[in-house]
């Protein structure tokens, strides 16, 4: 029997891993209607809960270099599971001050995985294959957001909100369980003398010398703003102004999300084959920009197969680009400094993430609808294809 190659085991679990935090991360925008019920806020407060999520995910971001140094990806790994299962366990218990908190500590479980990931895919992985294995990879955010849409709002309508996250806390803690029997050996490159007080800036600085990077960074800024906005306000959006069911509008995020895995696949595949990297980022940002627009016109007098044409195109595109940015990172580095540019740059990401949801929460308070705030999400994907497209193609390694 052949044997597989070594980034095969290693791809699936990066992928679980980044499908369960996920998970923890988006089950609260899949039940959000029922949630802020609980705690007796309006809907429109999951893109703030969101928002101080991925705040957290911007801290662990910076560290995750040094703590991959030091401690190993694997274990970096083990420790953002168990946060995100510490983050979930808080939420169950409905005050909006632990809610704070939960989303803090999913945020801080969240930023441990990336750099982790792409640490143990790049040593593993040809730069060939690099932009299809990593879209692979983080086809894992979308599949959390498949379950988060299938599973939360059942779990929710038969034993309430807190079921579905129980669900979360069982899964990352399994996994979390597994990864101790592969520990050992993943983790062989660690440098247990390394400091986990390192220079959190130093990826930050590397960014900063290297206009590449920066561009790719401040691209990732403006398109996460637009990829957590759709993520994290079509549930409410389908409910509130379309008239559509809890259960309807989960099963349209979930395809939604599908719509996310299958396109970072075939957006990464596209990326190695024809286009290359940077190509494939500006011709997803004038996509996403297009059916943003086309999103402000829903209505609830549209078919739900109307709904649907618009939408699944729309989370394709918006949640494709995450995988091949990775990947142009890592091309644009040294192999010993992917996890602290990785981390860095990702940071800029965040920020979008932690911008972006608030940003589109005040502007549906401030317009009164969700499909015309949709249709303003246009702005930051252009903003982002601006910036690669006037940005120079080429840069040296770190």
């Amino acid at each position: 029997m052949p044997r597989l190659p070594a980034y095969v085991p290693v791809l699936a679990v990066t992928t679980g891993a980044q499908a369960l935090v996920s998970l923890a991360m988006l089950t609260p925008a899949a039940i959000a209607p029922a949630i802020a019920a609980g705690l007796g806020q309006s809907a429109s407060m999951i893109g703030w809960w969101i928002s101080f999520g991925y705040g957290g995910a911007m801290v662990t971001s910076l560290i995750g270099g040094n703590s991959v140094r030091r401690l190993g990806a694997t274990r970096s790994t083990q420790i953002g599971l168990v946060l995100a299962a510490l983050g979930a366990a808080a939420m169950t218990l409905g005050t909006l001050p632990l809610a704070a908190v939960a989303a803090l500590l999913i945020g801080l479980g969240y930023g441990m995985t990336n750099p982790a990931a792409s640490h143990l895919l790049a040593k593993t992985t040809s730069a060939k294959r690099r932009n299809l294995v990593f879209s692979l990879k983080q086809t894992g955010v979308p599949l959390g957001g498949t379950m988060a849409g299938l599973i939360a709002p059942r779990l929710t309508q038969a034993w309430d909100w807190p079921a579905a996250l129980v669900a979360v806390i069982v899964g990352c803690l399994f996994l979390a369980v597994v990864l101790e029997s592969v520990r050992r050996t993943w983790d062989a490159d660690r440098d247990p003398k390394a400091r986990l007080s390192g220079n959190p800036f130093l990826g930050l600085v590397l960014i900063w010398r290297n206009p590449r990077l920066k561009a790719l960074s401040w691209t990732g800024f403006a398109y996460a703003a637009v990829q957590l906005s759709v993520s994290s306000f079509a549930v409410t959006m389908l409910v509130t102004e379309l008239s559509w069911s809890l259960v309807q509008a989960g099963v349209l995020l979930s395809a939604l999300q599908v719509a996310g895995v299958i396109g970072r696949i075939v957006i990464g595949s596209a990326a190695d084959r024809f286009f290359g990297g940077i190509p494939t980022l500006v011709g997803l940002g004038v996509i996403t920009a297009t059916l943003a627009l086309a999103t402000g016109t829903l209505s609830a007098q549209w078919p739900a197969f109307w709904v649907f044409a618009v939408l699944i195109p729309f989370g394709a595109a918006a949640l494709g680009w995450n995988g091949v940015y990775l990947a142009e990172l890592a091309h644009a580095t040294e192999p010993a400094q992917i996890p602290r540019v990785t981390g860095a740059s990702l940071f800029f990401t965040y920020g979008g993430v932690l911008v972006g949801p608030p940003c589109f929460a005040m502007l549906h308070d401030l317009i009164g609808s969700f499909t015309l705030t949709y249709a303003l999400s246009a702005l930051p994907a252009l903003v982002g294809t601006a910036i690669l497209i006037w940005s120079k193609r080429n840069a040296r390694p770190i």
